[in-house]
């Protein structure tokens, strides 16, 4: 690992460490497109764009879009798309969440995504999101909570009380996901509790400065506190909560802030929230958040149709790296392999975008950017999961190629990349965005 990639890793460290949401990745991008020159748009006023210059929208305050508009005309040029998603699986906090159980506070929680369950269990964890709250003058207000500290635990049941634990052991997400906060002290079991979850974040909003009459309302996730980390003999390997999919969100990002004002074509990344419970939202790819910023940029009906027809959208989300103890779950010619390359993601049945023309143009920005380059299919007799690369082929009528780094462990609290796979991308993608001429 190069100095150059060494510093790479460390910055995706520190943006996965500071992004226990969606928002506050969105918040954390934010930032670094400010601090790059980047300006702020509003979808309900006039735009007057000049080309060479960075923009960025926030929907939502949960997704993204950003872009640099390029020198030459996007009906002529095209534009240069990657996207990603801002969400992971996680554990919700519900509206009306405090329970009373054998004496203990506990929170209810609804499953976000396709958790993986069992390895939430017996992790320190803290809560993080967007909370809305009447200041003192009565005015609603929204502010990002991170709490930082461990403040609940999901305990696991002893194998003495279970002993097939290890053979079976079934999640039943109302009654054993629900964590403990601590003791309910003079609390009668099954009694609605007094807010506490509501009394703690006005609490921890006070201290941050912030004049709290009433906390309204809040969108609230727990996440593991432990940080990520480089792992392995020679650090081999990333791992971290949300590799899927805020990995791809930084790498897009970092291809987006290293282009330059002679750019000729338009180059944009969009971070949607609500991949992981299947787009349909105003904030994610369903929605036409990217279609009606597309639409703004080229003008009319003609115009727009010209602008897809000369454009590309990489659809950057994890891929499944073979697992060296269950290898035989891949099919044995399409394995991807921890720091071998970005991976293109193939399926016949149009669970990922990718054809054969957009593979070979991706694999020829690999080419041109020096790196290694794989390709995934789904063993035959097993289902293959989705991205955002089909939505937006489908509501766009765009070109997509669907690719991402190799990871373990999908959709577990805690996951494993390869530490040369994320620079490997980002290369990648700026070879993109450089060598993009429009072609149809």
């Amino acid at each position: 690992m190069t100095q150059q990639q060494a510093v790479f890793n460390q910055g995706l460290i520190s943006f996965l460490q500071a992004s226990p949401t969606p928002a506050h990745a969105v918040e954390n991008m934010v930032r670094q497109l400010q601090e790059a020159g980047f300006s702020p748009l509003h979808e309900g006023e006039s735009w007057v764009l000049e080309p060479g210059q960075g923009y960025f929208l926030v929907r939502g305050g949960r997704s993204l879009l950003a872009f640099r508009l390029g020198q030459q005309p996007v009906v002529e040029a095209g534009v240069c798309m990657m996207g990603a998603h801002t969400d992971s699986p996680c554990l919700k906090v519900k509206p009306n969440p405090e329970l009373v159980r054998q004496g203990y506070l506990q929170l209810g929680v609804e499953v976000y995504g396709g958790v993986l369950m069992h390895p939430w269990f017996d992790r320190d964890l803290s809560l993080a999101g967007q909370v809305y709250f009447r200041n003192e003058a009565g005015q609603l207000q929204q502010a990002l909570v991170d709490l930082g500290e461990p403040v609940a635990v999901i305990p696991s049941l002893a194998i003495h009380l279970n002993r097939e634990a290890n053979k079976s052991s079934e999640v039943n997400a109302q009654l054993h996901l629900p964590p403990v906060l601590g003791a309910a002290e003079s609390a009668v079991d099954g009694e609605v509790a007094e807010p506490a979850l509501k009394r703690l974040l006005a609490s921890w909003l006070k201290r941050e400065g912030h004049q709290v009459a009433e906390v309204v309302d809040f969108d609230l996730c727990f996440y593991d506190t432990q940080p990520p980390a480089l792992v392995g003999l020679e650090q081999s390997f990333i791992s971290s909560a949300r590799l899927d999919n805020l990995l791809s969100c930084y790498v897009g990002l970092q291809a987006l802030l290293a282009t330059d004002q002679g750019q000729a074509a338009t180059s944009l990344l969009v971070c949607n929230d609500h991949e992981e419970v299947g787009s349909a939202s105003a904030i994610g790819a369903e929605g036409p958040f990217l279609e009606s910023v597309l639409r703004r940029l080229s003008g009319d009906e003609q115009q727009y149709q010209r602008m897809i027809a000369r454009s590309l959208l990489v659809s950057c989300d994890n891929a499944h790296a073979v697992h060296p103890n269950y290898a035989d779950k891949h099919d044995e010619n399409h394995g991807p392999k921890m720091n071998a390359g970005p991976v293109i993601k193939l399926n016949a049945n149009q669970r990922y975008a990718t054809s054969s023309e957009t593979a070979a143009l991706f694999a020829g920005f690999c080419a041109t950017a020096g790196v290694p380059v794989q390709r995934f299919v789904v063993r035959s007799d097993m289902g293959c999961g989705s991205t955002i690369g089909p939505i937006a082929a489908t509501r766009l009528g765009v070109r997509v190629v669907d690719v991402g780094a190799p990871q373990w462990a999908m959709h577990s609290i805690r996951e494993t990349a390869g530490t040369q796979d994320a620079w490997y991308l980002c290369q990648a993608l700026q070879a993109f965005i450089t060598g993009w001429t429009g072609q149809e």
